[in-house]
């Protein structure tokens, strides 16, 4: 039986889209724009910086990154996510949303900042001050990601709720061309500046001195969006859903949606109390009853996630390598340093403005018409397929006539991963889980993606390495080659495709219907014994 709905909720159920819904994309979203520069800008510098400190005098080849450097660099930042997810997440749920929020979008100033800065000359000393800060930056991007998610969810009204969680997601692709266009411009602006040769020409010289400041300007531009954000982020009212039915302030929770929706609401305090005299609806996080009314929901949003993110991370962080290998981007020792960050910038600019932004904007305009599973299991469905095209014919694809069909079938795999699980797996967790355990149970969900990602990052660098030990970068292990690895991508996101069938559909249903905060404890029990969801897994 149905419990009688609190009006405040009732009320943004049912809201029209209005300025404030606006107001809230754009501040939960610039934290996604920042989260996804700072994430992504080290793939952009990462061959510079191992031009300026691992160079090796009369090597044919620039300098690079030692595998277990390069490794570290690339991913202590999702190490530091993963950690933050969990954390955040569980705060979130304790402490309020809006408490946590600042400290997060505070995090990420002050360690973009500091990751552009270093202790000492050394290769080592730079290397250990960039993980350091970029260990914490992880660790309030992380935090961003349940909060985001869980503000924007309980903020919407149930009929556009996943294109507004969308569109706050979508910031990220905002955020990708960013950093690919400001390392354009910086790059661009000191290679007119101070001129210098290709590395075969004069391997000294191919590296100016100058462009020591180019990776740590670039790195540290991503304190700005975040900055600017942090006193509109301050302003925000708690949501109503965790003043109401997890901190209990009826009172609170109408007068801040009045001033929100403009309109007169009734504070209902003994509805509240009501509520929380109830035992049906109190369980914890490792109840018995959690795990059967949410433990398939959680394991699905956690297992397509941690595929989807070994795939993505993958792609995104190594776009470079994948590029050189075709012939996309000229070999090293042509360029200079400087004329190299250009290219790499130029490429993944061109990946992001004509696959990547488009995708995530696809998912905003159809994921409250064709619904969340749908667009997740079509993602996923044409990544397997695309990786596959890419993969078998590999050969195909190295020969110079056919490099842009592979650019073009390499853009599709970004735009069905964003018009796909990419967005979705952020959107669900935020929508089936009760309120006081929402927050947390979307962290976890997260931080199981960061894991893939960190498995993507750390797995692809050694497993896209050549066969041939002779042609491997300096300092790697032969691996399995390019070809070979984007076969396991394209088996990793056919897993994701299955795993989809244990992640319900969540399109035009209120928060409370999806997590059954709505139904009594005592006869829910009763016609339910084993506390089984009649929200179907797989939606027919």
């Amino acid at each position: 039986m149905a419990k009688e709905h609190l009006q405040v909720l009732n009320a943004l159920d049912v809201a029209k889209t209005q300025w404030y819904h606006f107001t809230a994309i754009v501040i939960a979203g610039m934290g996604f724009f920042t989260d996804a520069y700072d994430l992504f800008c080290i793939s952009l510098v990462t061959k510079l910086l191992g031009r300026i400190y691992y160079h090796t005098a009369g090597d044919l080849k620039p300098g690079t990154l030692p595998p277990n450097v390069s490794a570290a660099v690339n991913g202590v930042a999702f190490c530091g996510t993963l950690s933050g997810q969990l954390f955040f997440g569980w705060l979130g749920d304790k402490m309020g949303r809006k408490r946590v929020y600042g400290m997060t979008l505070m995090l990420m100033v002050i360690c973009s900042i500091a990751s552009g800065l270093s202790f000492g000359k050394s290769a080592k000393g730079v290397m250990a001050t960039l993980c350091f800060f970029r260990f914490w930056l992880g660790f309030g991007i992380g935090g961003d990601y349940p909060l985001s998610a869980t503000i924007m969810s309980e903020y919407a009204n149930k009929k556009t709720r996943g294109a507004f969680i969308a569109a706050v997601f979508a910031m990220q692709g905002f955020g990708i061309l960013a950093g690919g266009v400001f390392a354009i411009i910086v790059s661009a602006v000191f290679k007119a500046k101070f001129p210098a040769q290709a590395y075969e020409a004069n391997e000294l010289a191919s590296t100016v001195p100058e462009a020591d400041y180019v990776w740590r300007i670039i790195l540290m531009f991503g304190a700005v969006p975040a900055a600017i954000t942090y006193y509109w982020r301050m302003k925000m009212p708690e949501t109503a859903r965790y003043t109401a039915l997890v901190a209990r302030n009826a009172k609170q929770a109408a007068a801040d949606m009045s001033k929100v929706l403009q309109v007169e609401l009734e504070t209902e305090q003994e509805k509240v109390e009501r509520l929380d005299q109830e035992k049906g609806n109190d369980f914890g996080l490792f109840s018995k009853k959690f795990l059967h009314r949410h433990g398939l929901h959680l394991l699905g949003t956690s297992t397509t996630w941690f595929l989807l993110d070994i795939a993505f991370y993958s792609q995104n962080l190594f776009q470079k390598d994948i590029f050189s290998a075709i012939g996309w981007i000229p070999e090293a020792r042509t360029m200079n340093a400087l004329e190299e960050v250009y290219k790499i910038a130029r490429a993944q600019t061109l990946i992001a403005l004509c696959s990547t932004v488009p995708g995530y904007w696809f998912t905003v305009a159809f994921i409250d018409k064709i619904g969340r599973f749908i667009i997740q299991l079509m993602g996923f469905f044409f990544m397997t397929v695309f990786m596959f095209a890419l993969a078998i014919p590999y050969n195909h694809w190295t020969h110079k006539d056919n490099r842009i069909g592979f650019v073009i079938m390499y853009s599709l795999t970004f735009f069905f991963s964003n018009f796909g699980p990419n967005a979705t797996t952020f959107v669900v967790p935020a929508e089936i889980f009760p309120a006081r355990l929402r927050s947390t149970c979307h962290g976890i969900s997260a931080a199981a993606g960061k894991a893939g990602a960190i498995v993507g990052a750390f797995g692809f660098l050694y497993a896209a390495q050549d066969r041939d030990p002779k042609k491997t970068d300096k300092g790697y292990p032969p691996g399995i080659g390019i070809r070979n690895a984007l076969i396991v991508l394209g088996g990793i996101n056919f897993l994701g495709m299955l795993f989809t069938f244990l992640v319900p559909e969540s399109k035009g249903k209120s928060l409370e219907e999806m997590s059954q905060e709505n139904e009594e404890g005592d006869e829910s029990a009763e016609s339910n014994p084993q506390g089984e969801s009649e929200i179907r897994t797989i939606p027919v």
